[in-house]
């Protein structure tokens, strides 16, 4: 069956304190490749073996945080008929030119009750990933240049009425819950992981009082092993680390998290399983969130649960 709809997370733009400080940090360190920088003063960064344009943004402002993340949908006929979805569902939209982003066609952008920004696409210029698309080698010399992740993967977001923004996902855009940590009354949900695809999660939300935070975004590595690897580079780098290297309970994930020059939180992941549409929600309960969330430790610690940008 072909994957139609809503296919996967295309970009997310983080603001950053010094951008050409944060720039190399991406560059060097994490191994993104800058693919362009905009009038508006934003630079872009892809991963080595994405062939779109771009999923990686940054811009400089005064204080660190999340802008807005974009999902990519299957054609534009697909993206007009879930704004119209949208609008009958209650939410309101916003068209942004074709051309705003670099490389990237028209959006929709709309705003969850968690107070972050989202935005659905249909096109995006591939300009490849270094290979031939006829006969192409495993892999090409970037591969191998600082931690190197392969994807932009997904992204972990603070905020209230998770529920709210659920629901939208779920029953507008064709999400699906896979894992959840429910509070001590039972029915309240802590943390939602959810999905577009096959993967064990797209994006996640923990309930938070303030709204639009990022917890962090996550770039994909294909082993255990290049997790390890990312964890020499970070060390020989002095790269704040906040947990890491170990395993998540809720997907079965290998992680590493860490911060940006400035504190916003990313990931280096890799593992888990896959999950589909007929997917039973897996439920974790607050006597044993620890180990669901780092199942070496089985237990949280204080930064992960409370820094956000």
């Amino acid at each position: 069956m072909a994957m139609t709809g809503v296919l996967r997370p295309g970009h997310i733009q983080l603001r950053v304190l010094d951008l050409e400080e944060s720039v190399k940090f991406y560059k060097d360190v994490i191994g993104l490749i800058e693919t362009g920088r905009d009038k508006q003063g934003r630079v872009y960064f892809k991963t080595w073996d994405e062939r779109d344009h771009n999923s990686f943004i940054i811009r400089q402002a005064d204080r660190a945080g999340f802008d807005f993340a974009g999902f990519k949908v299957s054609d534009v006929e697909t993206l007009y008929k879930l704004e119209a979805d949208l609008v009958a569902y209650g939410v309101k939209t916003e068209r942004i030119a074709a051309g705003e982003m670099l490389e990237t066609g028209e959006r929709v952008r709309f705003e969850l009750p968690t107070g972050h920004l989202l935005e659905l696409y249909a096109e995006k210029t591939d300009v490849g990933n270094g290979q031939s698309y006829e006969n192409p080698e495993a892999w090409v010399p970037a591969a191998e240049h600082g931690i190197a992740p392969i994807r932009m993967d997904h992204m972990l977001l603070y905020g209230p009425d998770i529920e709210k923004a659920q629901a939208i996902l779920q029953d507008v855009l064709g999400f699906y819950l896979v894992e959840h940590v429910v509070l001590e009354d039972g029915k309240t949900d802590l943390a939602i992981w959810l999905s577009t695809s096959i993967k064990a999660h797209d994006i996640a939300f923990v309930r938070h009082p303030e709204p639009g935070k990022l917890h962090h975004v996550s770039f994909l590595l294909d082993s255990w092993e290049k997790v390890l690897r990312a964890a020499d580079i970070m060390s020989m780098n002095r790269v704040s680390i906040d947990i890491g290297p170990t395993r998540h309970g809720v997907t079965r994930g290998t992680t590493i998290y860490a911060f940006d020059p400035s504190g916003n939180r990313f990931e280096t992941f890799c593992g888990g399983y896959q999950s589909y549409p007929d997917w039973k929600a897996i439920k974790w309960t607050m006597d044993d969130v620890g180990r669901g969330v780092f199942y070496h430790d089985r237990k949280l610690n204080d930064t992960f649960l409370t820094v956000v940008t």
